[in-house]
């Protein structure tokens, strides 16, 4: 199963798309939302991928507040009957474009969530259709998850070998050498005020992603380390060519051998690269470093 699913949300009264093409989250567009809390008002954009709790706000949010939230279209508040199991405020409810609804809590810092089918068999066909569950290798065209299957080519002019977008990236930890792949995605271990998880598509140039602590967007992550052998993977020999922020070395393999792949740290930005032996004979397609 393709655990990074992106939901498309619509609000409840009104109908009308709540999706947030231009304002990014977890580098899939974003669910934008009104929102209101003691005397403070503005705007919020929710993460869509479902399991993460990251967003961005104009108005400061403190941990345990319960927040009001409204639809940025017809202005009615969305909120249900239904109360969180976990921390007792109200749930939000959003329709989703497939059929069903999913529901969030709204006190800040509560994980409860769920999601509801009108038709399972309906909403699991429209999944695999949208998201290529089952295949081996989904792969990320504008907003499309296809199959496809992995090539490598040599470019005319050079010769070089090609890792071409959508190439399914086997990873290791560069100290232990264990996998750090896990039910299908990238995974490691990050402390950003508070430790947690972060889980990244292994698939090159596909950059969805989903953490189970919060991530501010265009800040660095403090520490990313091995989930086995707990040792940092951030390099200090090499930083970001786009941003300048630090960088994760992972290892990834590539012909016979392993590589050094190095991924920003920095919430949101897209840079990755190959050291500078490897950039010899491997070449990323479509990467930000060429």
């Amino acid at each position: 199963m393709y655990e990074l699913m992106s939901l498309k949300v619509k609000c409840p009264e009104c109908g009308e798309s709540l999706m947030d093409h231009d304002q990014l989250i977890d580098n899939e567009s974003s669910i934008k939302l009104n929102i209101e809390v003691e005397d403070r008002k503005g705007n919020i954009n929710l993460s869509s991928i479902y399991g993460s709790y990251n967003y961005k706000s104009d108005v400061e949010l403190k941990q345990d507040e319960v927040v009001s939230f409204f639809c940025p279209h017809c202005t009615a508040q969305i909120i249900s009957e239904v109360n969180c199991l976990t921390c007792k405020a109200p749930m939000i409810p959003f329709y989703l474009h497939m059929g069903g609804k999913v529901s969030i809590c709204s006190r800040t810092g509560c994980k409860d969530h769920k999601v509801e089918f009108d038709d399972l068999s309906v909403a699991l066909n429209k999944l695999y259709q949208e998201y290529g569950y089952g295949a081996e290798h989904p792969v990320m065209e504008g907003d499309v998850i296809t199959h496809k299957k992995i090539k490598k080519k040599r470019a005319t002019d050079e010769k070089k070998e090609i890792i071409e977008s959508g190439t399914f990236l086997q990873t290791y930890c560069p100290h232990c050498k264990k996998s750090l792949i896990e039910n299908g995605m990238l995974k490691v271990k990050i402390m950003n005020g508070e430790p947690g998880y972060l889980m990244l598509s292994p698939y090159l140039n596909v950059f969805s992603s989903k953490s189970t602590v919060f991530l501010p967007e265009d800040k660095t992550i403090k520490n990313v380390t091995c989930p086995h052998c707990d040792n940092s993977l951030i390099s200090e020999s090499k930083e970001c060519g786009k941003c300048g922020s630090p960088v994760a070395k992972i290892a990834v393999s590539a012909r016979t051998k392993l590589l050094d792949f190095y991924l920003c740290t920095k919430k949101g930005c897209k840079w990755h690269g190959l050291s500078e032996n490897d950039l010899y004979d491997i070449r990323l397609d479509d990467s930000d470093e060429w």
